[in-house]
């Protein structure tokens, strides 16, 4: 059996529900109440795809611009990302591109699957499907899919289609 570690960034501007996504993720559990996040929190999580077993390192990336200048440093070594976007509030370009450019800062073809958070908004939704594959294809991502924190909609999916694209990859 193979065995791959990947670390993986999850970004977007705070509010977005990076942490409620991965503690949904790593831990099955949805808290509404979650605090902002400072700097960068750390999450691990074990895999297995067909006949290969992988650690997920998980860095969720504080959103607060505030925080921005910390980032550098905790992006080198990345193999991939997950840009979240909050589905009530459509992104400004801006800080889309800001997010991709740091993803991307020490790997210009860094895989990044795009995130639709808080789809079970459905009432507030913003962000409809063309805008966010607008997004997707401006710049240069594998995918979109929208997910639920709260009722746990598609949340392994991001995870699974990143995992599978980074194993095809390290294969060459």
């Amino acid at each position: 059996m193979r065995n791959y570690l990947f670390k993986i960034l999850i970004c977007g501007e705070g509010g977005a529900g990076k942490t409620s996504l991965l503690r949904r993720y790593v831990d099955g559990l949805f808290d509404d109440s979650t605090i902002m996040t400072v700097g960068v929190e750390f999450f691990i999580k074990e895999m297995k795809l067909d006949d290969t077993r992988c650690t997920l390192q998980l860095w969720d990336l504080g959103g607060q611009k505030r925080f921005r200048y910390l980032l550098e440093n905790y992006v080198m070594g990345a193999r991939g990302a997950i840009l979240l976007v909050d589905l009530t509030k459509m992104p400004k370009i801006g800080e889309l591109l800001e997010w991709v450019n740091i993803a991307r800062l020490h790997d210009i073809n860094l895989p990044i699957i795009l995130v639709g958070s808080k789809n079970d908004l459905e009432d507030v939704v913003a962000v409809d499907d063309d805008s966010a594959l607008h997004i997707k294809n401006t710049f240069n991502m594998i995918d979109y899919i929208k997910t639920s924190a709260k009722s746990g909609y598609n949340i392994e999916k991001p995870f699974e289609l990143l995992t599978k694209k980074l194993i095809e990859v390290s294969k060459y």
